[in-house]
Order: structure tokens, then sequence, then C-alpha cells
């Protein structure tokens, strides 16, 4: 079964002695004018999955994903909408694939879904007893969303009805931390008591606890494919671990601060970490061996990602600006400079061409990944902006504030 593709990749679905399994398929080096039917043909030699029966399918994903590559983007974004979205300051906002919804949490103790068209509040997911930290949908397919607390809890919602599923009890201090995996059928939920927790979202319970931090955990990722997540903790270390048996696999040691991000790239080969000592590492997620550190910020890395294609690596800084490096060469090629003020978040554009930063300095930019150019200031927001996501399509921004309010950029 081909369920979904991503960025540069497709993944496929198979069962497998009755369990559903998954691997992914990386295209890095295709281009618009690449010969789809060729490259299918050369795949189906390396990939027993790809049948004849599915081959046109395949075909079909590759082709639109060299369509996404040649698309031309000088596109200028505008404010839509300003949404007086909740009575607290925000925490977090969250897009489903699609981009027709997305998600704001609040230190209101709600999180509330809107509709990304016309900017109108669909649900208010109210229940928790504390502020609602972090959120998230179950991307790619977007029916669930997932809220965890500083009242201890995980809730699990509709996103159609926005009834209340679960409600995931077990921690004993503040959830600041959760991630579903791809396949939706669990999420993980991170905690000031420094322990992580795998749920069953059908059942509702509690599958495993991943133990061995001894400092609170503040970032979790799982890998594509499912087997693995890495949790990063104020201990200083990044855990990888295996979902299946909750063993710790390994633990990567070489930070001298408390680790800010960490997350697996596209074909979860490599591990990305962001630190407070000012430094980026980059380890082999297989052996979890360390590959390299990169240096060059002056302040604490607060926010780290890789492109979809997991070739470049972006870093945000406390020092105002923010960085890409190449994840082969290792080197830095391009520095975004032009903040007053620290960057919490930085993501890429889903092509990859395009960078996307929040700033303590009130403002989001748009920056060219290739030149570190900045090619656009989103300005309005009255305070801080710490969160900021692009739509999959690429062709829309949210951005979050402690104004309040959120603002929907077209």
């Amino acid at each position: 079964i081909l369920s979904c593709f991503f960025f540069k990749g497709i993944i496929l679905e198979y069962v497998q002695g009755g369990e559903l399994k998954t691997r992914s398929i990386d295209l890095l080096d295709l281009r618009p004018d690449t010969d789809a039917i060729a490259l299918v043909e050369e795949m189906r030699k390396g990939e027993p999955l790809i049948t004849a029966s599915c081959k046109e399918h395949v075909i079909h994903l590759v082709r639109r994903l060299q369509e996404k590559l040649g698309e031309k983007e000088d596109h200028k974004f505008c404010l839509f909408k300003v949404l007086r979205a909740h009575i607290l300051p925000l925490t977090n906002v969250a897009f489903n694939k699609a981009g027709s919804r997305f998600i704001t949490g609040s230190y209101d103790r709600t999180c509330k879904v809107w509709d990304t068209a016309s900017g109108k509040e669909l649900h208010t997911l109210e229940g928790h007893g504390n502020v609602v930290y972090a959120i998230a949908f179950n991307n790619p397919y977007g029916d669930k969303i997932a809220t965890g607390s500083f009242d201890k809890t995980c809730k699990l919602w509709s996103m159609e009805t926005g009834k209340c599923f679960h409600t995931f009890r077990g921690h004993s201090a503040e959830i600041v931390c959760l991630s579903f995996n791809l396949q939706s059928t669990l999420v993980a939920t991170g905690s000031m008591d420094t322990t992580a927790k795998l749920w069953d979202i059908e059942k509702g319970e509690e599958i495993v606890t991943l133990c061995g931090h001894s400092a609170e955990i503040i970032a979790l990722s799982f890998n594509t494919t499912g087997d693995r997540i890495i949790t990063g903790s104020f201990d200083h270390t990044v855990a990888v671990w295996d979902v299946g048996t909750g063993r710790m696999l390994h633990a990567l040691i070489g930070h001298r601060g408390e680790i800010s991000s960490a997350q697996f790239n596209w074909d979860c080969s490599l591990i990305v970490t962001g630190s407070m000592d000012k430094t980026c590492k980059l380890w082999n997620a297989m052996t979890g061996t360390h590959i390299t550190t990169l240096t060059g910020h002056s302040d604490e890395i607060l926010d780290v990602c890789f492109d979809y294609a997991g070739q470049r690596i972006a870093t945000a800084s406390a020092d105002g600006s923010a960085r890409v490096y190449h994840a082969e060469t290792k080197k830095c090629i391009a520095k975004l400079e032009g903040h007053g003020g620290e960057i919490s978040k930085i993501c890429f554009s889903p092509k990859g061409n395009h960078i996307l930063t929040a700033s303590s300095d009130k403002t989001a930019r748009l920056w060219d990944a290739a030149t570190g150019h900045c090619l656009q200031i989103l300005e309005g927001h009255t305070d801080e902006i710490f969160s900021c996501a692009f739509n999959y399509k690429g062709d829309i921004i949210i951005t979050g504030s402690k104004d309040n309010t959120c603002r929907i950029w077209h």
C-alpha cells in the first residue's frame, strides 16, 4: 500500500505477519527534468514492495514531486488575518498537513482549532487544569490532536468534533513536549519528571516509560519509520530509544550545556542536536557516534532543523542570528543576520529554498536558504514571536506571539 509521500521521499506501507510496517525511499537527487518512468524502473530493481500493480501510482507521486520542484517562488506574504486567539499568551502553533486547519495552545489552559481559509474558530479544546504547552496534529492524517499540559496530563482529541478521546495520566511533573509517530499509532510525551512515555492512541494506554535521563526532557522526535525516538534533556545528553522495547540504544554524549532541540533527518541516518553550549552536533543515528560539531554562534542555540531532504541544517540562536550548514560538507553556507533579538524558532519551507525565523524582536523573517538574504520581514506583532510554521505547500505562514494573537500570512 502506498500511503503518502513527503517532500523528496515516498513512504511505503506494507503488512508483514499481520503487522503494519513502513519503509521510506528518499529521492534526494530528483529534479524537474528527471525521467520519472526510468527512475521508478530503477527504484523497482532494489525495492520489491513496488510491484507492477502499484508502479503507475509511484510514477504519479514522483511527477507530483517534480511539479512542486518546478514551481517558481517569488511569493510575497501579506497579512491575511489577526486572530485574537486567547486571553493569555500563546505557547505554540501547528498546521495539519494540508494546511486547511491549525491549532494554537495557550497559557489560558485551552487549545483552539482554526479554519485557515476563513480564520474562523472551529473548536475550543477545554479540560486541562494548567497551561497547554505542547500541541500536535497526527500528520499526515490530521484527524487527531494531542495536547500536553503543565497539569501533567496529555489529552487526545478529535479534530472534527473537538471531543476528548483519552486523557493520558502518569507523569509526575509538567509535560513540555510531545510528538505523534508518522504511522499515527503512538503519541510520545516528554516531561520535567525526567521521563518520556509512549501511549497507544487506540487503546488510550501507556505502552512504555523511557527512563534514563537525570534531568528534564524538553525535546523529542520520532524517526520516519517509527522504530526509533530521540529525547533531549537538560542533563546535556540525547538518548536514542528502541520504540518497540523502550530500551535505550545510544546516549549521545558531548554537549556541555542543556539540549534545546533534537531531530532526525528524512532517511533516519542522521541526528542533529542543538545546545545551550552554543554548538550544534551531528550524529550517526545508527551507531550513535559523533560526526561533527557545527560552531560559529556566540550564544545559546535555541532551535535546529533539517530541510526535508536532510541535506541542510539550520540553527537559530540567542545571538540574534541563524546559520545554514551543509550536512555533507559540514560547512556554514549562509548566515542569516538582521533580527534585533534572539531567534527561538526556525524552519525550512517544504521545498527547502526558504527559511522562516521567529524572534523576540516581534518580527518573523523569511530568508533565502542558499544566500542568507532576508526576503521579507513579517511585522505587526506587539510582543515576541516564539512559534511559526509553514503549511505543506509553503504558501501560508502562521505566527504565534506573546501578545495573545496569532497571525495568518498568505
